[in-house]
């Protein structure tokens, strides 16, 4: 493995069609590699807009196996490629039960397994609840061709258990397919400092755990009714602010896509930075893990 790494990350605007969507993540994906990127993340339910800004039965056709028919097809590709590939899926597990899965696919090696989202969000516009089970894998890295990677999904970005849990397991870079952006109605008074308490929070996990961090964004707005015309003028739905970032272990933003487009973005990371990060803020070292029982707990009343 070298010691510079190369990552890709695709932000895409959704279109209605899943074989559209993966066809333009596939598209995305060869274009990361003619740029050179080793790893390629997609965005959060990269098949089709994001579902949960209704409860509705509909969705529900949208989940498959995972291992399943779209980890088959980017298989080949990642072969084709030699690219490590991650993969946010509807997963379907059995029968009346789903998962908000992000599968990672290694080269020739294929598919090699899945994380399932712990956190699960149950917001306005954002009703995940009603469509996912919480992940029962817990917080997962993988060793592969092109480095040693932890994969989490969205709304576990704003929980620091999460990524340090990860991180412990030698994680060198952190990947968040995500689904995030503004209630038009809201943007004019907190849009800034919302998207800047998300790329805050990023920036906090790379510093806190000496490693690099990838969130991965879809952007475009997506009515919460797909046939609504009126939607974008009136407000009824998501804009999702695009933004796609990769944060190297001392904070600093290293690129950055646009809010408002699709976007291929590849950034060449030195692993060696981690070391010298490590060395210097050496938080791992000076943890007080004899103390930290009360993590396990709700809250400490």
């Amino acid at each position: 493995m070298s010691e510079v790494l190369r990552l890709g990350l695709v932000q895409m605007r959704m279109r209605t069609d899943p074989e559209a969507n993966l066809h333009a993540a596939l598209d995305g994906i060869r274009e990361a590699a003619a740029q050179g990127a080793e790893v390629i993340c997609l965005p959060e339910l990269f098949r089709s807009p994001y579902f949960c800004k209704t409860e509705s039965a509909e969705p529900f056709a949208l989940a498959e196996p995972v291992p399943g028919p779209t980890t088959e097809r980017l298989a080949s590709v990642t072969a084709a490629l030699d690219v490590v590939v991650i993969a946010s899926l509807f997963e379907r597990r059995a029968r009346g039960l789903f998962h908000n899965t992000a599968a990672v696919l290694d080269g020739a090696a294929g598919y090699v397994g899945k994380y399932r989202k712990m956190h699960i969000p149950d917001d306005p516009l954002y009703y995940e609840k009603f469509y996912f089970a919480p992940g029962d894998l817990g917080f997962r890295t993988w060793k592969t061709s092109k480095g040693t990677l932890g994969v989490l999904i969205c709304w576990d970005q704003w929980y620091p258990e999460a990524a340090r849990l990860t991180a412990l397991q030698g994680a060198e870079v952190l990947f968040y397919p995500t689904a995030i952006g503004w209630h038009p109605s809201e943007k004019a008074e907190f849009g800034t400092a919302q998207r800047e308490a998300w790329v805050t929070m990023q920036r906090a996990h790379a510093i806190a755990n000496g490693c690099y961090v990838v969130a991965v964004n879809r952007t475009g707005f997506e009515p919460v009714m797909l046939d609504d015309l009126d939607a974008e003028r009136e407000g009824r739905g998501i804009e999702f602010w695009g933004s796609s970032f990769v944060v190297a272990p001392d904070g600093t933003v290293l690129a950055q896509a646009p809010e408002n487009e699709a976007a291929v973005l590849v950034a060449e990371v030195p692993l060696g930075a981690i070391d010298e990060q490590r060395t210097g803020w050496p938080f791992l070292r000076d943890r007080r893990v004899d103390a930290y029982e009360g993590l396990s707990a709700r809250f400490l009343d």
